[in-house]
C-alpha cells in the first residue's frame, strides 16, 4: 500500500492527502441508475446501502441536476443538537465507512420536502465537494410589503404564488410546502437594498401566537392586520418561517461521532436548519464552504438557522475562504455543553439532565472523558475528575459515575461540563455578512484564531459567552486572539447589540460572579471597527483582555444613536490593556468604563478615550 501522505496546516489540523490506490475503489452513479432528470432517490439509497461500512470509496456525479424527495430516502430516528428531533428521511446516509469521498463534479442537489440531505455518522476521513445543496421550495416564504396603514397599523403583502404557495383559511395564513402547511409563523424583515435584516427589526416583528387576521386583497395580494406597532415600510420582505418545534428539522449537513471531515468547494442556497452541525467530531475542515442564496433565485434567505455549528467536538475546526450570508443565525458556533445535575446518587454516581430541549439525545460524555464539576450559582469549577460509566434513561437524563468526588461536595445546584471535548478553533479570510443575529460565537477551551475576516452583522460580531442557565453552552475560553478583521456596521438590529466583541457569562437571576474571573486572555488587536452606535467592546469576568493597536471608525450607514453608551465596558475584569488605538470620525472622545470591581487595567492616555461613567 502507498502511504498518504500528511500536510499539516498552520493550525495544527492533520489532514490526509488522498491518493488512489489498489486498494481504492471509485463508483461512477451513473453507473448505478443515478442520472439527472428524474427522482435519483431510490438508486442513490441502494447504492449507499450498497457500500456501507467500506473503505477508500469514491462516488463520481456526472456534472447535472439530481433531484431527491421523500419517499424512497432512507429513514433514521435521529437527535440533532440546536434542530428539532424527529424521524429523518435522509439521502445520503453514510455510516461507518473510511476514507470516503463524495465528488459532485458540479452539479447541483435539489431536495424536495422534509428530508436530511448528508448524515455523516461514526465516519473516518469523509470528503464532500463540488457540489450544491438547494431545495426547489425553501421552507421560508418571502412576502414583500407593497401597502402599509400605520392608523390600523395593517399592511398588504405580494406574495409570488410559483415561490411561496399559500392559502387562507379562516382568517388565517398558511404557506403550502411539499406535503405540510405552515401557519404564519415566526417572522423577520429584510432590507431588499442591503440584502440584510432591516435596521431596528424588534419594531417590525408580528409575535406568532397574537392575534393575526389575514384576507385576500387582490391578486396575489394579502392584507395582514395584527398587534404589531409599526408596519413594515414598503418595499421591504416580510421573511416568515413556520413554528416550533417543527422549523428545525432539516440541517443540510448533520455530523456526528466521526474523524477527519473535509468539506470544500460546497455551496448551501437552503436548509431547513443549519447549514451543518457537527457534534463529538474531530477535524472538521471547510474551505470555500458558502451558505448564501443562489443568484437569481430572488430570494433573500439562505439556511433557516446557523451556517455552521460544533458541539463537543475536539481536535482542530478550520473555516477558511468561505462565504456565509443571509442566513436566520448566526455564522458560526462552537461551544460544549454543561449537563444540569439534578440527584446525587451516592458512590459517585449522578443523575444528569440534558436540559435544553433542542440538546435531548447529545452524547455528553463517555467513559475515560475528563469532567468539570461546577456550581450553577457562580458557574464557576470546583473540582475536576473522569468519567467512569454512562447510563442513559432516555433522551434528557442520563447517569453518571465518576472515578471520583470530593470529600465534602458544596451545597450548591451543580453541573458538568466535558473537559475533554474542546476544539481548537481557527476561522480566516470569510465573509460574514447579511444575517440574522450574531457573526461568531466562542464557548471552547482550545486555541481560538479569528484573523483576516469580513464580519456585519445585524447584532453582536463576536459573542464570547458560556451559558449553564438555558441552552447550556459551555465553556471559558483560554486563549482567544482576534486580529486584523473588519466589522462593519455590527448590530443594526439596534439597541444594545452593537459590540463588535461581547465577551461575558449570562448570569441569569439566581446567579452571581463567583471568586474568580470566568473567561481567559482575550486579545483584540489590529481590527478595523465602523461603527454607527459607537459601541466597540464589551467585558466582564475576564482575566488579560488586550485591545491594542485597532482602529475605530465612524460609520454613517445607519443612524447614530443619540445617548453615548461607553465605548469599552468592562466589569468584574482583571489585567486589561487598551493601547495604541486609533479613532476616527467621532465627535467626542470615547469612554472606557471600569467598574469599581475591574482590577489591574492600564488605559493609554491621548488616543481618543477617556475613563469615565
Amino acid at each position: 500500500m502507498i502511504p498518504l501522505p500528511i500536510k499539516r496546516l498552520s493550525t495544527g489540523f492533520v489532514c490526509a492527502m488522498v491518493i488512489h490506490t489498489a486498494e481504492a475503489k471509485t463508483i461512477h452513479v451513473a453507473d448505478h441508475g443515478v442520472i439527472p432528470g428524474q427522482d435519483a432517490t431510490l438508486a442513490l439509497t441502494r447504492l449507499i446501502h450498497h457500500i456501507d461500512g467500506e473503505k477508500n470509496i469514491t462516488l463520481v456525479f456526472p456534472k447535472g441536476t439530481y433531484d431527491f424527495y421523500p419517499e424512497n430516502a432512507s429513514d433514521q430516528y435521529r437527535a440533532v443538537s440546536n434542530h428539532d428531533n424527529s424521524l429523518k428521511r435522509i439521502i445520503f446516509s453514510l455510516a461507518g465507512n473510511q476514507k470516503l469521498t463524495i465528488d459532485g463534479g458540479g452539479s447541483d442537489f435539489i431536495f424536495h420536502g422534509r428530508v436530511s440531505p448528508f448524515v455523516l455518522n461514526r465516519v473516518d476521513g469523509a470528503t464532500l465537494k463540488n457540489f450544491s445543496i438547494d431545495w426547489k421550495r425553501p421552507f421560508q416564504s418571502e412576502l414583500k410589503i407593497v401597502e402599509r396603514n400605520t392608523d390600523d397599523r395593517s399592511f398588504i403583502v405580494e406574495i409570488d404564488p410559483e415561490k411561496y404557495p399559500y392559502v387562507i383559511k379562516d382568517d388565517r395564513l398558511y404557506f403550502k410546502h411539499y406535503n405540510w402547511e405552515d401557519p404564519f409563523g415566526a417572522n423577520i424583515v429584510f432590507d431588499p437594498k442591503t440584502g440584510a435584516p432591516i435596521h431596528d427589526t424588534r419594531k417590525y416583528y408580528i409575535h406568532p401566537n397574537s392575534k393575526i387576521k389575514a384576507t385576500a386583497a387582490g391578486k396575489n395580494r394579502v392584507k395582514i392586520e395584527s398587534q404589531i406597532s409599526t408596519p413594515p415600510p414598503v418595499g421591504t420582505y416580510m421573511i416568515v418561517y413556520g413554528v416550533e418545534p417543527t422549523s428545525r428539522l432539516c440541517p443540510a449537513i448533520d455530523v456526528t461521532h466521526s474523524k477527519d471531515v473535509v468539506i470544500e468547494n460546497v455551496q448551501i442556497y437552503a436548509a431547513g436548519g443549519m447549514g451543518i452541525i457537527a457534534e463529538r467530531t474531530e477535524n472538521i475542515h471547510l474551505n470555500n464552504f458558502n451558505v448564501t442564496t443562489r443568484k437569481g433565485s430572488g430570494r433573500l434567505v439562505s439556511a433557516r438557522a446557523d451556517a455552521t455549528h460544533f458541539i463537543g467536538c475536539k481536535g482542530d475546526i478550520l473555516i477558511e475562504n468561505c462565504l456565509l450570508e443571509h442566513m436566520l443565525d448566526d455564522s458560526s458556533n462552537v461551544h460544549g455543553a454543561y449537563v444540569r445535575v439534578e440527584k446525587n446518587l451516592g458512590n459517585n454516581q449522578f443523575l444528569c439532565a440534558i436540559s435544553h430541549p433542542q440538546q435531548w439525545g447529545l452524547t455528553f460524555a463517555e467513559a475515560g472523558d475528563k469532567v468539570a464539576m461546577l456550581s450553577r450559582e457562580t458557574i464557576l469549577p470546583f473540582a475536576k475528575t473522569t468519567v467512569k460509566a454512562v447510563k442513559k434513561i432516555n433522551e434528557q437524563r442520563i447517569i453518571i459515575t465518576l472515578s471520583s468526588t470530593p470529600k465534602n461536595l458544596p451545597n450548591v445546584p451543580m453541573s458538568l461540563e466535558n473537559l475533554s471535548w474542546n476544539a481548537n478553533f481557527t476561522m480566516r479570510n470569510n465573509t460574514i455578512k447579511e444575517n440574522r443575529a450574531r457573526s461568531v460565537l466562542i464557548t471552547t477551551k482550545g486555541k481560538v484564531l479569528l484573523e483576516n475576516n469580513y464580519f456585519s452583522s445585524h447584532m453582536k460580531g463576536i459573542l464570547i459567552e458560556g451559558d449553564n442557565h438555558y441552552w447550556y453552552e459551555s465553556g471559558a475560553v483560554q486563549d482567544v486572539t482576534i486580529r486584523n478583521n473588519v466589522f462593519n456596521n455590527i448590530g443594526y438590529a439596534g439597541g444594545s447589540r452593537g459590540y463588535a466583541l461581547y465577551a461575558s457569562p449570562m448570569i441569569r437571576k439566581g446567579q452571581r460572579m463567583g471568586e474568580g474571573r470566568y473567561h481567559r486572555n482575550i486579545h483584540f488587536t489590529g481590527n478595523t471597527v465602523k461603527s454607527f452606535n459607537g459601541q466597540f467592546i464589551f467585558a466582564r469576568s475576564v482575566d488579560g483582555l488586550n485591545i491594542t493597536g485597532n482602529t475605530f471608525e465612524l460609520s454613517k450607514d445607519y443612524p447614530t444613536i443619540d445617548t453615548k453608551p461607553p465605548a469599552i465596558d468592562l466589569h468584574y475584569c482583571d489585567n486589561v490593556t487598551v493601547d495604541q488605538n486609533t479613532i476616527n470620525g467621532f465627535e467626542s472622545t470615547m469612554n472606557v468604563r471600569i467598574s469599581s470591581d475591574t482590577e489591574h487595567t492600564h488605559v493609554s492616555p491621548g488616543q481618543g478615550f477617556v475613563i469615565g461613567e
